[in-house]
């Protein structure tokens, strides 16, 4: 047994019966490594992850490998969702020390003074194969090497440390960021879609987010791409919809596909994916009326509010890609098997619509299951068997621990689609998880990111913060509540006290966070929106609330901060060009007031039907008014003020007077 057992990771517990000494990452075990002058062998992954199972299998639960590992190094596991700061430190010298993109597991060699990586590298097998050495001689290379070569490692440690600190200190940006980012963003955009199968790039193929939802923003532009941007949008969601990537069952989506065309995934599902998802889905489906659309964001929710809620509050973080030692084997099925369960009269239609009828897409062997016609509905009945039927098999392990910045993208998602698709019950759950989050992971004015059996871990990163921010906003135009606006108000002021950089955006960590080799400022997206990008939209519409000058300046300077690395990789930060976007165009925001409720709504109504709106309905009698605008209508029966940016209109008294100032801005 080693110290894992206590963790709050699941991942962390999954290795807590390894032969191998792992420790947490945490001071005893760092004090370990400096006393006995051992490196440290670094082992980052999550619970989800196929690989680090297959690595966990092959080489952590083997006696002999873990002998080596024990006498060699000082061993750390690290779940990367509960650490993401020492994730991203180490992702970032995998690259640099080897030229290409890192991924889970992650497995680095650490000096144990200083704590640079001096090798990396992701899986490793226990015996040489497709290019990658055998585990165990790993082991007793990199350490014969790390003996002989002490300078050397401390040499290229530094040299090591000085790019990454020259990446992250670099002074304010010559250039600025303007609508040409934005129109060059949307050329790459349309050169990298895959007009055959939707989507963005090749296999292996994830959803990209962040990517969709710049393409959203530039739909709703007024442009001569608008047009175009919205056809990609659509057709993307409904390649996925109908695909591999889904769920077909309980309506969740698996985070990406292995092929181009959408047909197997990676079976493990995160909620970060789904969350964000669920808003694209909604908000398109208002637009267009389209029945596929509706429905899947029908099917996303369904499953955040079936599988991933938990019963204390907030949702899981992530469902395991492996079951019974086998990955998919949860989710795929032999024909005969869907046969035995089906009537026959609902097999042959079934087995036609969702390609039973086509050779075995899956290892050769079983089928997983897609609308091979690209039907929108049908087979209710045939699929609610299937899932009773499947709910009998061992079911893959679901990571309960409640990551804030998940759960803040999972209440902004079922804000945002509950308003889009008028569902109150989504609104309500947006509403519960923020109040779950309030008090759970908000203790003395510190934000945590972590929640496991009730007790906050973990200080708060600018995603816990920033996301939840934006969260906060999202509800609060739904439902007006006093206590929400002081917290936004709380959330911004840490962002700009704790996170600052001195020439623009966010670090990562907050200044009072240790961190190895140096502390980060990123501007790019990945799976999630980044940091940066979300701090300064959020930031940006609480200004505008508001009216916070301090506010709308550091969102203006964290979009600036990086103009000349958009420029040059334009895709890579879609959300910070979402962000400039809004910056550039930004929204109408409406904050309606006064004594008659059910006026108020009608206006609420009204304002709705427009789009790029953001409006707050502010309740007779509040205590927190927003800016000087909602003093103006806490005196009338019913008024509204428009303002674009920090410029307000007069206030209108009349629905009418609202519909034409809306019409103008």
């Amino acid at each position: 047994m080693n110290r894992l057992s206590d963790s709050s990771s699941l991942y962390l517990r999954q290795h807590a019966d390894n032969p191998v000494d792992w420790h947490p990452w945490d001071d005893d075990a760092l004090e370990l490594a400096r006393g006995e002058d051992r490196p440290v062998l670094l082992s980052i992954g999550y619970s989800a992850c196929h690989w680090c199972h297959v690595m966990a299998h092959e080489s952590f639960g083997d006696p002999a490998t873990a002998e080596l590992m024990n006498s060699l190094f000082v061993n750390i596991k690290v779940d990367r969702e509960e650490r993401p700061d020492l994730d991203k430190v180490y992702q970032l010298s995998h690259q640099l020390l080897t030229g290409r993109g890192g991924g889970w597991p992650l497995t680095v060699f650490l000096e144990p003074h200083d704590l640079g990586a001096f090798f990396a590298g992701t899986y490793f097998p226990p015996q040489a194969r497709h290019g990658l050495p055998a585990f165990r001689d790993l082991l007793c290379k990199v350490r014969e090497w790390f003996d002989a070569n002490r300078g050397a490692v401390t040499a290229q440690n530094r040299n090591l440390q000085q790019t990454i600190q020259a990446t992250q200190e670099a002074g304010p940006d010559p250039g600025s960021a303007d609508a040409g980012l934005v129109d060059q963003a949307y050329a790459q955009l349309q050169a990298r879609h895959d007009p055959h199968h939707g989507g963005f790039g090749g296999a292996p193929k994830f959803p990209q987010a962040p990517l969709l939802g710049l393409a959203a923003s530039l739909a709703r532009m007024d442009s001569d791409f608008a047009g175009d941007a919205r056809r990609m949008l659509d057709a993307s969601l409904a390649a996925m919809a109908v695909s591999g990537l889904r769920d077909h069952l309980d309506g969740g989506f698996f985070r990406y596909s292995v092929d181009a065309a959408w047909t197997i995934p990676h079976f493990e599902k995160m909620l970060y994916d789904n969350a964000q998802l669920l808003p694209l889905y909604a908000e398109a489906a208002r637009r267009s009326g389209d029945d596929l659309l509706r429905a899947t964001a029908d099917g996303i929710a369904g499953w955040l509010l079936t599988e991933m809620k938990q019963p204390a509050g907030g949702f899981a973080a992530s469902i395991d890609a492996d079951a019974d030692g086998q990955e998919g084997g949860y989710h795929v099925w032999d024909r005969e098997a869907v046969r035995s369960v089906l009537e026959a009269d609902q097999f042959e239609a079934f087995a036609r619509d969702f390609g039973l009828d086509q050779a075995p897409n899956f290892e050769g062997r079983h089928w997983h299951l897609q609308r091979a016609n690209g039907s929108v509905s049908g087979h209710e009945a045939a699929l609610e068997r299937l899932r009773a039927a499947r709910c009998k098999r061992v079911a893959p392990a679901t990571d309960s621990k409640i990551l804030t910045a998940w759960n803040a993208l999972c209440i902004d998602g079922l804000a945002r689609a509950g308003a889009a698709l008028n569902r109150p019950e989504w609104l309500e759950a947006a509403v519960e998880t923020l109040e779950f989050l309030r008090r759970t992971a908000w203790r003395e004015h510190q934000l945590y990111a972590v929640i496991y059996a009730g007790e906050a871990r973990v200080p708060g990163y600018l995603d816990d913060h920033a996301f939840l921010l934006q969260a906060t906003l999202s509800v609060l135009q739904q439902r007006w509540q006093d206590d929400l606006l002081p917290f936004a108000r709380a959330l911004a002021d840490r962002l700009l006290s704790e996170f600052a950089h001195a020439d623009g955006g966010f670090y990562f960590t907050a200044s009072s966070q240790p961190v190895p080799v140096a502390r980060l400022r990123l501007l790019q997206d990945d799976a999630t929106p980044n940091g940066n990008a979300v701090a300064a939209m959020a930031l940006q519409s609480l200004a505008h609330l508001d009216a916070r000058h301090d506010y709308a300046e550091a969102a203006r300077k964290a979009l600036n901060c990086g103009a000349a690395e958009l420029a040059r990789y334009p895709l890579a930060h879609a959300s910070q060009l979402t962000a400039l976007n809004h910056q550039l165009r930004p929204f109408a925001q409406v904050i309606i007031g006064g004594a008659d409720e059910h006026e108020k709504h009608a206006w609420h109504a009204l304002a709705a039907r427009f789009d790029r709106v953001n409006c707050y309905v502010v309740p007779a009698g509040a205590r927190a008014l927003p800016g000087a605008a909602g003093r103006e209508l806490e005196a009338q029966a019913v008024a509204a003020t428009v303002c674009l940016g920090m410029r307000c209109l007069p206030t209108v008294t009349r629905p009418e007077a609202l519909e034409q100032a809306l019409r103008e801005a």
